[in-house]
């Protein structure tokens, strides 16, 4: 993979959890857990990796049952100081995927990034962490096809320490990374202190 893109998905994590900066509304509404690890947690066993693949197509939407999440898709490049968009904040609900990436289904790593919270709500993430190794993520494609992914890996991690090469570094099938915000919430640097990252299969 080319250093230049790598570079840029880096940057991208940093905006995005920059942007989760709200805390969650303190009436009704549950902070996120902060009482997991700061560490990453263990890599889980992953299935065996397939060869099936699917021609590239703009994902549509994104659906999680676990979490009760669904999402169309806006797509994400590069602002013009070639910094990488994120969704918007002031629309928490809504997700995203990078164009830079390969598309949901192709070989490699697809990425969909959504907040933990925004304008003081809930955001599409909110409930990410709760992921585990088994729990169906679909995408539904321009081209018709839907794209299911069975999560491998569910890890929080400190932004200072984000995996690069793990999440965007070439895979030999096609994969899916599902990224936001987490951790403590610093509120001096109005931005949470880690990422959520779900790393999910094609099936």
């Amino acid at each position: 993979m080319h250093t230049r893109f790598l570079i840029a998905l880096a940057v991208l994590c940093g905006l995005l959890c920059a942007a989760c900066s709200t805390p969650p509304a303190e009436s009704g509404q549950q902070a996120p857990n902060t009482s997991v690890s700061q560490q990453a947690s263990p890599p889980q066993a992953a299935p065996p990796s397939s060869d099936k693949v699917l021609p590239k197509s703009e994902p549509v939407s994104v659906e999680i049952a676990k979490i009760g999440a669904r999402s169309s898709l806006v797509p994400l490049g590069l602002n013009k100081d070639k910094t990488v968009q994120v969704p918007p904040v002031e629309q928490p609900m809504q997700a995203g995927w990078y164009t830079a990436a390969p598309t949901p289904g192709e070989r490699g790593p697809a990425i969909i990034l959504g907040h933990v919270d925004g304008n003081k709500q809930p955001g599409i993430f909110f409930r990410l962490r709760e992921m585990a190794p088994g729990d169906e993520v679909v995408v539904a494609r321009q081209d018709g096809n839907t794209a299911r992914f069975r999560v491998t890996r569910v890890d929080q991690v400190a932004k200072a320490e984000f995996p690069t090469q793990a999440v965007y570094g070439d895979t030999a099938g096609a994969e899916l990374r599902l990224i936001t915000c987490g951790g403590v919430f610093d509120r001096s640097a109005r931005s949470y202190q880690d990422n959520i990252i779900v790393y999910a299969q094609l099936t």
